[in-house]
């Protein structure tokens, strides 16, 4: 029996690699004589750069950069593949993780440090760059990114902005338009962008209704965005690229990617599936096991587990999904579905207690299809 392990990471608790380490002990429990393949997946998230490196065998690097909250300085991670690809996590830069609690406002959060990333690639001889944007803290419509890159961002007055002063997402009303920057570093680099999500800039899927309560935006700061996103892409002429699916992804930073760099949006789980040769590992497999913290009405969006899922059934292979909580229908999707988290156990509790959970879980798993 071959079973294939390719699980993303369960946000906030465990990296991808984590979970496959912790998926595989509870699978040998069961199926001691098994031959396992664990192969840790991203989507355009956190550990999008990890996976990427495990997968092509790139070197890493670490380049200081402004942070979400847009005046403290943060080390980020990338990476730098052969060939002169490079690979950014925006999450490394703009993260939702970096921002504590207590001050998770979109309104005073930035893209700036994700710009300064895709700089420091070029900077260092990439000629084509991989961009992750899943997990972001911001809902500003790629403004500071676009900033950072040295593109023209003017205020209503006509005035330029201050270069080195990030603009954060409460400065979208006093932005008149961006133009692309001729001279920038980053004209005509390649960008193909790994996003997990096809919403569009504004509307009732847009990057703000949909996105922005889990950033920490209130009721009233959700339709402030939603209408700022709306007329800044009027104003740029850029309101084809606000339908675009991908658009909303990271608070509007893929309108801005589609909008003003040689960028194309794609889903990260189709990425680093064809990085890491998932499909070729599948084939003859008897299982796949593949799992997320949380399976949702999102989920089937562009996530990990999907994209799992779609290639299984496309190959034959039965997949089974692990999960932390579970609320979306998986009888069309998944051989075997388990919730990884007992629905009475604290949150705190199951956090701590996530690889032993997680090997419970994967030791109840047949072999084969039910």
């Amino acid at each position: 029996m071959r079973i294939v392990v390719a699980p993303d990471k369960f946000k906030g608790c465990l990296p991808a690699d984590a979970v496959a380490r912790h998926i595989a002990a509870g699978l040998r429990r069961r199926h001691p004589a098994a031959e396992l393949d664990l192969c840790p997946l991203a989507d355009g998230g956190e550990g999008f750069v990890d996976a990427m490196l495990a997968a092509t065998g790139g070197t890493r690097r670490v380049s200081r950069v402004v942070g979400p909250l847009g005046e403290e300085k943060i080390d980020a991670v990338w990476g730098m593949l052969t060939g002169g690809t490079a690979v950014v996590e925006m999450s490394g830069a703009s993260g939702f993780a970096l921002v504590p609690e207590s001050l998770r406002n979109p309104m005073n959060t930035t893209t700036f440090g994700t710009g300064q990333l895709l700089l420091a690639a070029v900077q260092a001889g990439a000629t084509r760059i991989l961009l992750g944007i899943g997990g972001s803290a911001t809902v500003d419509a790629g403004l500071g990114c676009c900033q950072a890159a040295g593109h023209t961002v003017l205020r209503l007055d006509g005035e330029p902005v201050t270069p080195g002063e990030p603009l954060l997402g409460r400065d979208l009303a006093e932005i008149h338009s961006i133009k692309r920057g001729r001279g920038s570093p980053l004209d005509r680099i390649p960008i193909t962008v790994a996003c997990d999500v096809d919403n569009p800039l504004s509307g009732e899927r847009g990057a703000a209704v949909v996105f922005g309560p889990q950033k920490g935006a209130t009721p009233e700061q959700v339709a402030w965005f939603d209408a700022q996103h709306r007329a800044l892409a009027g104003r740029c002429l850029k309101l084809d690229e606000a339908a675009t699916p991908g658009a909303g992804a990271a608070g509007g930073l893929g309108w801005a990617l589609l909008s003003f760099f040689t960028a194309e949006l794609v889903p990260g789980i189709d990425l680093v599936i064809s990085a890491t040769h998932l499909r070729e590992r599948l084939r003859g497999a008897d299982l796949c096991v593949t799992g997320e913290g949380a399976f949702d009405g999102q989920s089937a969006g562009g996530k990990t587990a999907s994209g799992v899922a779609r290639l299984c059934r496309e190959l034959g292979v039965p997949c089974a999904l692990l999960a932390g909580h579970i609320s979306a229908n998986t009888a069309a999707t998944f051989a075997h579905a388990v919730e990884v988290s007992p629905r009475n156990m604290p949150l705190p509790e199951a956090f701590s207690r996530a690889g032993e959970l997680l090997e419970k879980a994967a030791e109840s798993l047949p072999g084969q299809r039910a």
